[in-house]
């Protein structure tokens, strides 16, 4: 890919401690860039979620500078609009679903984004169905169960039209047929992705590329 294209992405000696003092991050530098699909691996406890809770704002780095969008990003009001066009997905989907119904979970961004009601009705159906989630939409959210936890919380980042996906462990809970369709469905989409995942052979057929994060730095790992 040329390097004259803007990464969408950019971490540039990113640095981060965990208030015990605990380093986790030092001096990571990373690019994401369009089209790219990234697997981002390492330990338990390495540090994965928390960069890409960094990415979004949702963790203070201790030094270092994140780039987004073709700007940098520092204080809470230039994280606003990173973290609706790059969604996170987080590991645990309860973190994530708060409505009533699962309609009404894909509803709730759109609506917040000003979309109008009839814009909002097409984007859920339309979300619901590339998910093939449509008879779940008036199921009460809190009654699922755990994998379908997991693809209504995806579908409402979705339903975002985000133009980066940063998925946290998307695989667990997921049935053999279920994981199927969402290898299908990411490698399809146009989304730029970093995908956080103990499954390799999920991440084999999904990424276009693999890091792994090895005390505290970002290791280009071989195709």
């Amino acid at each position: 890919m040329s390097p004259l294209i803007s990464p969408l992405i950019a971490l540039r000696g990113l640095h981060f401690s965990y208030a015990s003092g605990q380093d986790v991050l030092n001096g990571v530098d990373f690019e994401l860039r369009a089209g790219e699909r990234v697997a981002l691996t390492g330990s338990n406890g390495a540090g994965k979620s928390t960069l890409l809770r960094l990415i979004n704002g949702l963790e203070t780095a201790k030094s270092g500078e994140i780039h987004a969008f073709g700007s940098v990003r520092q204080q809470e009001k230039d994280f606003r609009e990173v973290r609706v066009r790059a969604g996170l997905v987080f590991q645990d989907p309860d973190d994530q679903l708060f409505c009533p119904t699962v309609a009404e979970d894909l509803a709730f961004g759109p609506l917040n984004l000003g979309k109008s009601r009839q814009e909002v009705v097409s984007i859920v159906e339309k979300t619901l169905v590339m998910l093939k989630l449509e008879h779940l939409a008036d199921r009460i959210t809190h009654k699922l169960s755990g994998g379908q936890k997991r693809l209504v919380a995806l579908a409402t980042v979705m339903a975002l039209e985000p133009d980066v996906l940063l998925l946290d462990e998307p695989t667990n809970d997921l049935d053999r047929d279920t994981k199927q369709h969402l290898i299908t469905l990411l490698s399809e989409l146009p989304q730029a992705m970093i995908i956080v995942s103990h499954n390799h052979h999920f991440l084999n057929k999904v990424a276009t590329r693999q890091v792994e994060l090895s005390n505290g730095r970002l290791l280009e790992q071989a195709a």
